[in-house]
Formats: C-alpha cells, sequence, structure tokens
C-alpha cells in the first residue's frame, strides 16, 4: 500500500472541514420601509391640481387590461403577480413613462429598492418633465433613497435633491382665453 494515499485522505478531509467552517458574509440589512406608505405618499404627490397641465396618453388596450389586471392584484395584496402583470405590459410597451411609474412603485411594494430607483429614473428619462406624473417619478426616487440603509451622501443623490426635482415638477397651465 502507498505511504501517500492516507496523506491524502487526511488533506482532503481537513479542506472539507475548513470549508465548512467557513461562514458566508452577512446579508445586508433589509430596507426599512413601510412600503404601502410610501407607494400611498407617491401618490398623493402625484395629485394634479385644476390649474396644472396634465397631458394624458392614447393608451394601447391590451396594455391597458394589464394595467388594470396589476392594480387589481395590487388591491389584493398579491403585489408579485402585480409585478408580473406590469413587467408583461413593459414588453409591449417599454418607454411609456406612467407604466415605467406603476412598475416603480410595484416594485417598492415588494421592496425592491433599486428596481424601484430604475423604473422611475426610466420614466423621468422618457417621460414629461412637469406634471403630476413627473411629481411620482420623483417622489418614488425620495422615497427609496430615505429608505436605504446607509444613506448615500453623493451631491445630487440626496432625499433633498430628490423632493426639490419633484417641486420643479409643478408647472401651471397655460392661460385661455
Amino acid at each position: 500500500m502507498n505511504p501517500r494515499i492516507p496523506r491524502i485522505v487526511l488533506h482532503a478531509l481537513a479542506l472539507s472541514v475548513l470549508a465548512a467552517c467557513s461562514s458566508t458574509p452577512p446579508a445586508p440589512p433589509a430596507p426599512s420601509i413601510d412600503a404601502v406608505a410610501a407607494v400611498a405618499a407617491i401618490r398623493a404627490a402625484g395629485g394634479a391640481a385644476s390649474t396644472e397641465l396634465d397631458v394624458q396618453p392614447i393608451r394601447d388596450p391590451q396594455v391597458e387590461d394589464l394595467r388594470e389586471d396589476a392594480e387589481r392584484l395590487e388591491q389584493s395584496g398579491q403585489y408579485a403577480q402585480a409585478v408580473a402583470a406590469l413587467d408583461q405590459a413593459l414588453q409591449l410597451n417599454p418607454d411609456d413613462p406612467a407604466l415605467l411609474q406603476e412598475r416603480a412603485e410595484a416594485a417598492l411594494l415588494v421592496k425592491d429598492l433599486a428596481a424601484a430607483e430604475r423604473f422611475a429614473k426610466l420614466g423621468v428619462e422618457r417621460g414629461s418633465k412637469v406634471g403630476p406624473l413627473c411629481r411620482r417619478h420623483w417622489e418614488t426616487i425620495a422615497q427609496v433613497r430615505q429608505a436605504r440603509p446607509v444613506p448615500l451622501e453623493v451631491p445630487g443623490e440626496t432625499v433633498a435633491d430628490a423632493r426639490r426635482e419633484r417641486d420643479a415638477c409643478t408647472v401651471a397651465a397655460p392661460p385661455r382665453y
């Protein structure tokens, strides 16, 4: 019998024991956010005043059906299914800023802060820079930044910056004669 075989077996056993003892890094702290309250605040920020310009696009009926399904699912607390319905709608119309905003809010409800911010920023890029929808985009970004376990203090990336942008979205309608 070869005297090296037991030594190899011994080394392999020691390595497997050490591997079992290694620990995985701790999970990042879960976001502390009351998602339902955050979404309510976002929707409240998007309330239109009677003196404000608010342009609404014509909607694709198939996308509208999916949006209504998502709304129904959200109301019954089935947030993951609402996300899936909105993802399906986004496959049909990926550039709709209102749909992107609804997806951002659904992401908040499942506590996916990164997705919520990403969809809200896409909505800002692809949508109007004024009006109720603009305010909802920026309030979503503010809510995400506020809920981060460790807030970023990068200039232009603070909660206060997002709220300033939100407030800048309010523009009076042109006078009618």
